[in-house]
């Protein structure tokens, strides 16, 4: 576990729902702990037992050293990365840096075995790149060249031996990032639940589609409706991105980044809580599926207030469904898929670029509910 010199101070937590969560640090930080402890242990012929080191922000952080392999000319450590309370794929994964002195002064950095490769442009660090984000980046050569002084220099090499197996449970693959992790970081502190850093991975996501030179975009909160899209409306992968609960931020940056045309297919779960202009869909946000529902069903007219107090009284979007289609209200769907359409657009009417927008709402249960244009039409547009 990392610590800092003031371990208890309430700076070191935040508090999330009524929790109080420990914050941990980086990959980066993590990464500079080790290149700090290598470059003391080659220079001092001297194995480390801790290092004390500053992440980007400033913040102080102690770490354990729990491996070191050393010689004349260069020296290996490796520290376990303590993300605190922040469970991620990362957390607890051994990181290494090893060193080796060079007869000039200068510093070279990279990334050896379980650190990923850029392929793609749009990303911070341009294609053949090793993934070591540019604020680790610059904090692990200012920490080397303080170690170093003016005079010396080192080759740096940061690895990470469970890197390609961790990377398989994280953005990297869709970023275009082969062959392991990235070392990310840009305060080098790691915030428990922190939203912040899955947005900006949506975001990077998004920016290499047109990078590449894509003005339409089919968003999906998640793998079922990625599923759906490929399967039902046969839209290749390549065309998809995950968007999570965050549907406005999301919204924004496909006007920003420039996209022209845009299809969203989600469950009625999540999706039908955009019909009623609630743009950040987790429950911990907002739940209003029912009134939603409810406030529909009223606008076809003719439903039974007993009925309407059913709906309202269920506990799930499967429930509703069920007893919806047995009652035979299902034009309720084409009133929310429509809404959401106007929902997303209006939330972007008053800036530039316009944004063409359809939208696609399923049931896990009962399959296809509605779009806003026919099912073959969305084929022939976004398909194979």
């Amino acid at each position: 576990m990392a610590v800092t010199p003031n371990n208890n101070s309430d700076e070191n937590f935040v508090y999330y729902n009524g929790r109080k969560l420990r914050k941990g640090f980086t990959t980066g930080t993590t990464a500079t702990a080790a290149t700090v402890a290598a470059l003391r242990t080659v220079l001092n012929q001297e194995p480390q037992s801790t290092v004390t080191v500053k992440a980007a922000n400033g913040k102080v952080a102690i770490f354990d050293v729990e491996q070191t392999d050393f010689d004349k000319q260069s020296a290996s450590c490796g520290i376990r990365k303590d993300g605190g309370d922040d469970q991620d794929a990362t957390h607890g994964t051994l990181i290494f840096a090893t060193v080796t002195l060079r007869k000039d002064n200068k510093i070279t950095l990279d990334g050896g075995k379980g650190v990923g490769r850029v392929t793609k442009e749009g990303l911070a660090n341009k294609p053949g790149m090793p993934a070591i984000n540019p604020t680790p980046w610059r904090v692990i050569t200012e920490a080397a060249r303080k170690e170093l002084g003016d005079d010396r220099g080192a080759d740096i090499v940061i690895s990470v031996p469970e890197g390609e197996r961790i990377a398989k449970l994280t953005y990297n693959p869709k970023l275009g990032i082969v062959g392991g992790i990235s070392i990310l970081g840009t305060s080098g502190v790691v915030t428990p639940m922190s939203e912040e850093s899955w947005k900006h991975s949506i975001s990077i996501e998004m920016n290499i589609h047109r990078k590449r030179g894509d003005d339409t975009l089919v968003l999906v909160p998640g793998n079922y409706g990625e599923d759906f899209a490929k399967e039902n409306l046969k839209v290749p992968g390549e065309k998809i991105v995950q968007m999570s609960n965050f549907v406005g931020y999301v919204l924004h940056e496909v006007q920003r980044l420039g996209f022209k045309k845009l299809l969203i297919v989600g469950d009625l779960g999540k999706m039908i809580k955009v019909s009623g202009g609630i743009f950040s869909t987790h429950s911990k946000d907002a739940d209003a599926r029912a009134e939603i529902m409810v406030a529909n069903l009223a606008l076809l007219g003719n439903v039974p207030t007993e009925f309407l107090r059913e709906i309202y009284g269920s506990l799930t979007t499967i429930s509703m469904i069920k007893k919806i289609d047995e009652a035979g209200y299902q034009a309720v769907y084409q009133l929310i898929v429509d809404k959401i359409k106007l929902r997303a657009e209006k939330l972007l009417a008053h800036r530039e670029p316009r944004v063409e927008i359809d939208a696609v709402i399923f049931s896990r249960e009962s399959g296809f509910l509605a779009a806003t244009k026919p099912v073959a039409e969305l084929q022939k547009e976004w398909g194979q």
